[in-house]
């Protein structure tokens, strides 16, 4: 290989191994003492003790664009926020994949020096980096597409609670005691939040701020203001599962109606032209037979 070639490839192992060599020399336990340390005499001094992220963590956030490390903070919001993979190890995932793909494209352009190995290297390193973003997107996608499916079968629960007697927050409880799914975690949460001395309505509105659905936000609004102007939550509660409902059938409907366009192209591209080999090839065969 040539120098250039030998030098890009310096460029890229140097960080990933001084980045390995940091993992594996830090002592874990004296760290993890010093920090219990100090937060303990933060905490007896009255002062917030917030744990500093690693240097890699903040030169990966320098390095990306304004804004992103927000977003990203908003996807995994969406996500449920996974304890496995926290922001700060999001964020310094990606430079690492992002360099790992770069490696691989240089031994491929090294192997095979063409247009085409170039575009793909610059693809698999490309792709490496935004893998983290992806995989994370796809995660909150699924998980709001759970909580919709869940929405009307919890807001009749909770009706059904609240006619029985119950509170608003003990049905909510009941309701997320019952539940097993997404939805069911953040009432738990919104209901933790409201025991810990959190307001009612900042609670609520959280519980608006980590879904992107547009019923649950209809929902939190209206318990907002039925809270604010001492409306029944009956009442409330009866007309938005009453919405819920149909909102959940004519979402079926679309999904029934596009199915026939769906379908339609792997029927063109996929069925029919077997199907036209299988009855018209032998016919084709023959009269090429017969003509030659």
């Amino acid at each position: 290989m040539t120098p250039i070639a030998w030098l890009i490839i310096a460029i890229v192992i140097l960080p990933l191994a001084y980045f390995t060599w940091s993992l594996l020399t830090t002592d874990r336990k004296s760290l993890v003492a010093i920090q219990a340390n100090l937060g303990s005499g933060f905490a007896q001094g009255g002062i917030n003790s917030t744990q500093r992220p690693a240097p890699f963590v903040g030169l990966s956030k320098k390095l990306m664009p304004g804004g992103y490390a927000a977003k990203l903070d908003e996807w995994l919001a969406l996500a449920g926020r996974p304890a496995s993979f926290p922001l700060e190890r999001l964020i310094a995932v990606k430079p690492v994949l992002g360099l790992t793909g770069a490696l691989l494209g240089l031994l491929l352009i090294s192997s095979n020096p063409t247009p085409a190995s170039v575009g793909i290297g610059l693809f698999i390193t490309i792709f490496c980096y935004f893998l983290p973003d992806l995989l994370v997107y796809n995660t909150g996608i699924k998980r709001q597409e759970a909580m919709q499916l869940e929405f009307p079968n919890t807001l009749d629960q909770m009706l059904i609670s609240v006619e029985a007697g119950l509170g608003f927050e003990s049905a909510m409880d009941r309701a997320a005691s019952y539940g097993g799914g997404p939805l069911a975690l953040e009432l738990r949460r919104t209901l933790q939040d409201i025991q810990v001395g959190r307001p009612r309505q900042e609670a609520y509105e959280a519980l608006a701020a980590r879904s992107s659905l547009p019923d649950l936000r209809s929902f939190v609004r209206a318990v907002i203001q039925a809270d604010k102007y001492g409306i029944g939550i009956a009442k409330v509660l009866r007309v938005q599962a009453k919405q819920a409902r149909v909102k959940r059938r004519q979402n079926a409907e679309e999904k029934a109606m596009k199915l026939p366009v769906k379908v339609l192209f792997p029927l063109l591209f996929c069925i029919f032209p077997v199907l036209f080999i299988v009855l018209l090839g032998p016919a084709v065969l023959k009269i090429i037979e017969a003509f030659s």
